[in-house]
């Protein structure tokens, strides 16, 4: 077991070495929000959109192998979960939060996976030391292992993170705890760690900023080229006029922050707030599940609707 985890942790490291000695490859650290389809948003032609924004891509694709009635069946049990109060209502904040859990199944999905190799003792919860024990306790045999790379500082830099996502103070991690270790960036007190730990990353002379050149040399080797592509120019002139907010030729950790973890334009929302529009017979600002299932063809797909789309494609062709 710890001879997997060291041999993947080494993939993962030689990989990413890889991929960062590219000299014409930009490395992007910016955390944005995907969006919530590939497909086009016009209701007017079909419901994809929505279908993939409220299900996400692959499970939306599971439904238009349904029945109408199968499809109206399975989004009425969907609703009763979105209803987190249980008052019988669903409001556009409660579809915010479920279109985001839909969009991110994937991460849920990954905790999962490693839920199950960090809970040694089975009793729904990690401590730090399950998590260190089974993630680097080929360190505490091998102090020194010959491999050039330094799993004590990463096993510091995992506790610090992990302490950090651990809220009550415990040094135990609740599923939720656990899921913001892992992926820190989804949530908004995890996101000075990521700051952090990007500077970190990208700080070579330790002086606790990002001055143009760390910036540029996290994202481009020169690897002997004569002259820098023009992409690299761009990223020079993007880091002088909007990255440096104040103008002394570094990044302290607010215009960091500003750079990795934007203010973007929240799909989820509006979607949310379209899905309300669409479907609030009564105008009361609300959705009941009957209002939702009653316009069950907006949020899921069918064999119904399927079929009605590929008449349409084969009348357009």
């Amino acid at each position: 077991m710890a001879a997997a985890v060291r041999q993947a942790a080494v993939f993962l490291s030689l990989w990413a070495l890889c991929v960062l000695g590219k000299p014409t490859e930009k490395k992007d650290r910016v955390h944005h929000d995907p969006e919530l389809s590939d497909k086009v948003h016009d209701d007017a032609q079909s419901f994809d959109y929505d279908h993939d924004a409220f299900l996400g891509a692959e499970e939306a694709k599971t439904f238009d192998q349904l029945t109408p009635e199968e499809s109206k069946e399975r989004l009425g049990k969907i609703v009763s979960k979105i209803d987190e109060d249980k008052d019988g209502f669903v409001t556009a904040e409660e579809l915010k939060a479920w279109i985001k859990f839909a969009q991110k199944r994937w991460i849920y999905e990954d905790v999962e996976r490693q839920w199950k190799g960090h809970d040694l003792n089975e009793d729904g919860l990690i401590s730090w030391e399950e998590y260190k024990n089974a993630t680097y306790g080929y360190i505490l045999d091998d102090p020194d292992p010959d491999d050039g790379f330094n799993y004590k500082q990463m096993m510091t830099r995992d506790e610090r993170r992990f302490k950090m996502a651990d809220r009550d103070g415990d040094l135990i991690a609740t599923k939720e705890e656990f899921t913001a270790f892992l992926h820190p960036e989804e949530y908004d007190y995890m996101k000075d760690i990521v700051v952090q730990e990007t500077m970190e990353d990208i700080d070579k002379n330790g002086d606790g900023l990002i001055d143009l050149e760390e910036y540029i040399g996290d994202m481009y080797s020169h690897d002997g080229d004569a002259e820098e592509p023009e992409w690299v120019k761009t990223e020079r002139e993007q880091f002088v006029e909007f990255r440096d907010k104040n103008r002394d030729g570094k990044m302290d950790k607010e215009e960091t922050k500003d750079w990795i973890l934007p203010s973007d334009y929240d799909h989820a929302e509006a979607e949310a707030r379209h899905l309300v529009y669409e479907s609030d017979q009564d105008k009361d600002g609300r959705l009941t599940k009957e209002e939702i299932v009653d316009k069950y063809d907006l949020f899921v797909g069918s064999q119904a609707t399927d079929f009605g789309e590929a008449l349409v494609r084969h009348d357009e062709f």
